[in-house]
């Protein structure tokens, strides 16, 4: 499946989570869906983190900030959702992230939500799952005063490290521009 026809599709489920479906409307067989509710299960823990963001996304920028901290994440409902602290800190100063993850049993799906410490608000959510031992999530957000789509990835996920990255595209998914990148490793008890 090309990257349009997965936005495309992702897109739909995101209007069945959100209940926007009619309630009379057909919907596929569950039974054929994969349970998911296990997918962050390895996210659970201390970690610590290097965290590389894009000052201007989308501007053709290139200047990076780096930054290093910690991310403490902690089962809830018996991991059907997950609370996850961000702090880190770099020569541009401290950032704070709050991200909370909900598994949807009868989507299938996960929704992430993220507020930073700067504003206290929650984002867009984002909706997705896993595949081949691999994330997607996605939403459409305003940036600079336009629409895009952004994708969150959890990749290369192994018992001790995982890397995860966020990109954005102002062309509909044909191209995407990397803007956040994180680097993470277990912290051993």
């Amino acid at each position: 499946m090309n990257a349009s026809h997965r936005i495309c599709a992702l897109l739909s489920a995101m209007l069945v989570v959100l209940g926007a479906s009619s309630a009379g409307a057909e919907q596929p067989a569950a039974a054929s869906a994969r349970d998911g509710q296990h997918d962050f299960d390895f996210k659970n823990g201390t970690w610590t983190t290097h965290i590389r963001r894009l000052q201007h996304p989308l501007t053709g920028s290139h200047d990076w900030i780096e930054l290093n901290g910690t991310v403490t994440t902690h089962k809830v409902w018996g991991g059907r959702a997950l609370l996850e602290e961000v702090e880190a800190d770099g020569p541009n100063g401290h950032f704070e992230d709050l991200g909370l993850f909900l598994y949807n049993p009868g989507a299938h799906q996960w929704t992430m939500f993220f507020a930073t410490g700067n504003d206290g608000v929650m984002g867009t959510p984002m909706f997705g799952d896993f595949k081949d031992g691999r994330g997607e999530f996605y939403d459409q957000e305003d940036v600079g005063g336009r629409s895009i789509l952004a994708r969150f990835v959890w990749l290369d996920i192994k018992p001790d490290s995982h890397r995860v990255e966020q990109s954005f595209s102002a062309d509909g998914g044909k191209t995407w521009e990397s803007n956040f990148v994180a680097d993470l490793q277990r912290v051993k008890p």
